[in-house]
């Protein structure tokens, strides 16, 4: 598994390799623009010249691209729509110079409307900005499940997957807080491991392609987006330890976007993730049954 952090790429995007490697990072997430304006960062050759001989030079193995927030690929509002045609293309765009492992995306939300019109919408929105873009993977995010947000299940990520195409450039991203806010019980390692069942026969592990570690501030089911630092909330450290040891994660990006203190994770915080997964893998191998028994 290859822990690490949302950083800033405020500088120049290669001031974000520096910050993961004073984290102790395997692997780092970064916005690519503002998560709060429509105005993308103007990123050219040069930039990404020096973020792919920085991140070449350092110990980090993956770097992910967070949209902004402010995309809604499923509105029924066209100007929405048009913005984050726009906005997610660009972010593929600098996945693609950068080499990033993927852009996590949100998929949207249909408010009040209907579900499976929204998960039209979105899907041709999302099928556009790939055919503008080269190579980069875009990973659905599951989400808590507020309001009319898509992606609350695995049965509606999916829906999204197959009305974007099903291409092999389509992933999913999946989140600790946002799983347990939408109902599915991952807090015991039996539990995890269901889920993660559940994941493969609606999806497929062959499309998860990242992870999001954080606690959740509100309990199993309660819908609400509420990231605390992992160990701090409805999770718990335990609970942690089980999602950072599942052994069908090995080998993914697994990035925490919290830290403790609410703000933005630090070194301390990495670090407290790899205790918990050494704890993890400890406790999965003491309940393994020894041979002759």
């Amino acid at each position: 598994m290859l822990i690490g952090a949302h950083v800033s790429p405020a500088g120049g995007l290669a001031r974000a390799v520096a910050r993961g490697v004073e984290r102790g990072c395997d692997s780092i997430q970064i916005f690519n623009q503002s998560p709060r304006m429509w105005r993308p960062t103007a990123y050219g050759p040069e930039d990404f010249s020096a973020f792919r001989q920085a991140i070449e030079e350092s110990p980090l193995r993956a770097v992910l691209i967070h949209a902004v927030y402010l995309l809604n690929c499923a509105s029924e509002d066209k100007e929405i729509r048009r913005k984050s045609l726009a906005s997610l293309i660009q972010s593929l765009r600098v996945g693609d110079g950068i080499g990033a492992a993927g852009v996590v995306l949100h998929p949207g939300s249909a408010k009040t409307g209907d579900v499976g019109e929204a998960i039209a919408r979105a899907g041709l929105v999302i099928v556009e900005a790939l055919a503008e873009s080269e190579r980069c993977q875009l990973q659905l995010e599951d989400t808590a499940g507020a309001g009319g947000t898509l992606g609350r299940s695995f049965e509606e990520l999916a829906a999204l997957l197959d009305a974007a195409g099903a291409g092999a450039r389509l992933g999913v991203c999946l989140d600790s807080c946002h799983l347990l806010a939408s109902g599915y019980d991952i807090r015991t390692p039996q539990g995890l491991g269901e889920t993660v069942d559940r994941f493969d026969r609606a999806v497929g592990l062959e499309r998860l392609g990242s992870l999001h570690l954080n606690d959740s501030a509100t309990p199993l089911g309660s819908n609400r987006d509420r990231h605390a630092g992992i160990g701090t909330g409805e999770l718990g450290e335990r609970s942690c330890a089980a999602f950072l040891s599942e052994p069908r994660f090995d080998g993914l990006p697994c990035v925490l976007e919290t830290g403790a203190g609410g703000g933005a994770p630090d070194q301390d915080d990495v670090a407290l993730a790899r205790r918990l997964r050494r704890k993890g893998r400890a406790a999965r191998a003491a309940r393994r049954p020894r041979a002759g028994t």
